[in-house]
């Protein structure tokens, strides 16, 4: 059971007592009369088939409250790899649209938005995305959108009832809901959240006092979760990143475009596991690495954009801040794990931590030297006002495509 403590800036909504799915259901049921809700699945082709697909699909099967299921189809560069996404998500009663984005169609249109200025930013979970929520918006069916991702193990119906039914809840007035949910096996995972993200707010906290921003982030109880649910109007103003930040790169927009009240968490499950990533100490190309640069410089972005000043001896102090709350951490966890007879690898623990020290020197230098870059992909709004037809080129390609008619 969890405890029903209330974390700060926004609403903690726990998941205490035996859990009622079908209550949880069938509430969702009535409101999504006024508030039909649709689901977007960023997948991989190389995710059909797997273990984990294969559980969620079988939830899926049993959820009878969505309007939609919007599926973004990655890495399928084939007709034959679509046509076998399209096979494998037709046993879902729902009848889920697809979105192949390495399609000629879809393609045709990313490049006619790059002639327009307006970056859209390379192939990834990022665009994928925007993309679906840019389909969820021409379709105008939905009010609502939550999103997860395909290689959830633990994934039950649960999951997706609790993230939808604050948004979907007709006077709770909240407009955005983050998952949240514990990380663990015989150890502790989720060592980007744990060992870099909250030490590096955290430090920064303590350099720079109790900015509104910091006390935001340090708020969410695990800000890594892929797990949002949003409303429709949220859909059009938000800029989603493209780089591997996405899920702190939405908090931070998030942030920018609702109010407080209107932001809340809540818990998903007892306990989740997904791909883990390896950590690529050696390549800032990869894996957790990547993930923590692309984090700082998230967060670096978004302090300047509140009026802080960033300079190198601010970053230099950074990094001794850093390194003091994150060692402060791994004793945290060691105990945490002691007293709950789990496994605490101290060494790949503390290699982490060094390898989170070298991505925020890298983030530092990268933002120093090119402050003003960003992975922001323009909002739908934006989108729309430059190409007025785009809603109606996108709606039609998808169309086509899920019709299985050639070019």
């Amino acid at each position: 059971m969890s405890d029903f403590f209330q974390t700060g800036a926004i609403a903690t909504l726990h998941r205490l007592g035996k859990p009622s799915v079908s209550r949880l259901e069938g509430e969702l049921a009535e409101y999504t009369q006024e508030t039909p809700i649709a689901l977007v699945m960023p997948c991989h082709f190389k995710e059909l088939g797997t273990r984990a697909l294969r559980q969620i699909v079988n939830e899926l099967k049993n959820v009878t409250y969505l309007k939609q299921i919007i599926v973004g189809i990655d890495g399928a560069t084939r007709a034959r790899d679509f046509a076998k996404a399209g096979r494998y998500f037709r046993q879902l009663p729902q009848k889920p649209v697809l979105l192949w984005n390495d399609g000629p169609r879809v393609q045709q249109l990313y490049k006619k938005l790059e002639d327009a200025e307006l970056v859209v930013g390379p192939h990834g979970k990022g665009r994928n995305v925007w993309t679906c929520f840019g389909y969820v918006l021409a379709s105008d069916q939905a009010r609502m959108v939550a999103v997860h991702d395909c290689d959830v193990i633990t994934y039950h119906r649960e999951l997706l009832a609790r993230l939808c039914y604050p948004v979907a809840h007709p006077s709770l007035g909240f407009d955005f809901c983050k998952g949240y949910y514990a990380r663990v096996s015989d150890k502790l995972h989720g060592r980007v959240m744990r060992l870099m993200l909250t030490p590096l707010v955290r430090a920064l906290k303590s350099m720079l006092g109790m900015q509104p921003f910091f006390v935001y982030l340090d708020t969410f109880r695990y800000p890594m979760a892929g797990e949002i649910s949003l409303d429709i109007d949220l859909v059009r103003r938000l800029r989603i990143p493209h780089d591997w930040a996405l899920e702190v790169g939405i908090l931070t927009e998030v942030y920018r475009n609702a109010a407080p009240r209107a932001i809340c968490q809540s818990e998903l499950c007892g306990n989740y596991d997904h791909k883990h990533q390896e950590l690529s100490p050696r390549d800032i190309d990869k894996g957790l690495n990547k993930m923590a640069i692309d984090i700082a410089k998230t967060i670096f972005r978004r302090m300047a954009a509140e009026g802080i000043k960033i300079d190198s001896g601010l970053l230099d102090t950074l990094l001794s801040a850093y390194l003091r709350q994150a060692e402060d951490t791994l004793r945290f966890y060691a105990s945490d794990s002691a007293i709950n007879g789990m496994v605490f690898p101290r060494y790949e623990e503390e290699k982490a931590v060094a390898t989170f020290v070298r991505s925020i020197r890298e983030a530092e230098h990268a933002f120093l030297e090119d402050p003003m870059w960003s992975p922001l992909i323009p909002s739908w709004n934006s989108v729309q006002s430059a190409m007025p037809n785009i809603m109606v080129e996108l709606s039609d390609a998808v169309r086509l495509d899920n019709e299985g008619t050639i070019n």
